[in-house]
């Protein structure tokens, strides 16, 4: 009944999210301040967070880590238990009202008891993180270095250990755009010195990342929410690892590098690293100096664009047909960071370069849609 119910407003998804929101502020306008002042973004998380609680209810495990990833992100917006019933009874409202064929009496105790499970879960989660960990962290700039005109390598001081692993991102709010929060991802392994490095690209349209690019500055503080994401390396086996960066993805490729690195243990790394032109290669000197010291790491960087004078020994092309030339890569495991089309792309040349399917590992696209854009802004 629930899927029912999906596949019938799916089609009419934005003005039910439009009504749902609508509802919600004006019987609960005091719920308004907990959302970001324009709601372009905001908009179509709620049926896209549905739509993948469902594709996972029959995955009893994953579910519960999806909507428990959740319960602990939604501690830095101050959402507490008593905002949930609320929110609640209008999704009800919105569905009702986009749903009128396969609405009933029965189809709304589903979602209520659906709702309720949901909302639980979520909220458990967000209590017992509330043990151990802040909602949010401050983090001070502590370095703001421009690698060109459109990227910034930021340097943060957190007022508090944050722990995160290799691979992982998080969520940054800035002072100038209040509870609009946007997704980097880290582009170092966790330092001794608690510093946190990540990398921004300021992209049309993008407040938060063109404020980090263009105006954020040393002393500024910003917030931090929780460490996210499952992009991390598994030291129990002995597999290579083949590393797929495209832009800016290629922070958290640097950051698995490093972990590999500190772990001490030789397994064959092999990266590549692709950018529009060999001008966009922001960090490739950096990428080029772990190789010199590292024997078991390739570098391999590629370029859409004819290669310039800067970086000749570029390869042409995209990185997936470069990720196909290069194979087989049946005994690596796979990592992808990037663009959600690059990652859609990459995740099929991994596969037909030999890479299981379930050996692949990626920030999830339905993740990627939900929390907004992740490196790119």
């Amino acid at each position: 009944m629930i899927r029912r119910t999906l596949e019938e407003v799916e089609p009419r998804a934005d003005a039910a999210t439009a009504y749902f929101y609508a509802l919600l502020f004006v019987q609960h306008p005091q719920l308004r301040d907990l959302f970001p002042a324009s709601m372009d973004t905001q908009r179509d998380r709620l049926f896209r967070a549905l739509l993948t609680a469902v594709r996972l209810s029959d995955e009893v495990d994953a579910l519960t880590e999806y909507l428990s990833g959740l319960g602990r992100g939604h501690r830095k917006y101050g959402t507490l238990p008593e905002h949930y019933p609320a929110v609640g009874e209008c999704l009800l409202g919105a569905l009702a009202q986009y749903a009128p064929e396969s609405w009933g009496p029965e189809t709304e105790d589903a979602w209520v008891r659906a709702y309720t499970t949901i909302s639980q879960a979520m909220i458990d989660a967000a209590a017992e993180d509330a043990q151990r960990a802040p909602a949010w962290w401050n983090a001070q700039i502590v370095s703001h270095e421009l690698r060109t005109s459109q990227i910034a390598v930021i340097t943060l001081r957190p007022d508090q250990p944050y722990p995160f692993l290799a691979g992982q991102y998080t969520s940054i709010e800035t002072p100038w755009w209040p509870r609009v929060w946007r997704h980097y991802s880290f582009a170092s392994s966790p330092r001794s010195d608690g510093l946190l490095t990540l990398h921004v690209k300021a992209v049309p349209t993008g407040w938060v990342s063109s404020a980090l690019v263009h105006r954020a500055r040393p002393g500024d503080v910003l917030r931090l929410g929780p460490p996210a994401g499952s992009m991390t390396v598994d030291h129990a086996t002995e597999s290579g690892l083949l590393c797929v960066g495209g832009g800016t993805g290629i922070a958290p490729i640097r950051a698995l590098v490093e972990d590999v690195a500190q772990h001490g243990r030789a397994r064959p790394v092999e990266v590549f690293y692709g950018a529009r032109s060999d001008h966009d290669l922001y960090d490739l000197d950096t990428m080029m100096r772990l190789e010199q010291q590292h024997r078991w790491l390739s570098v391999r960087p590629v370029v859409a664009t004819p290669p310039g004078s800067a970086f000749a020994n570029a390869l042409p092309g995209q990185l997936p047909d470069a990720v196909r030339q290069y194979g087989p890569w049946s005994a690596y495991d796979g990592y992808l960071s990037g663009p959600p089309g690059m990652i859609r792309s990459g995740v099929d040349a991994l596969v037909a370069s030999g890479v299981p399917a379930d050996r692949i590992r990626h920030d999830s696209l339905a993740e990627l849609l939900l929390s907004g854009e992740r490196a790119s802004e």
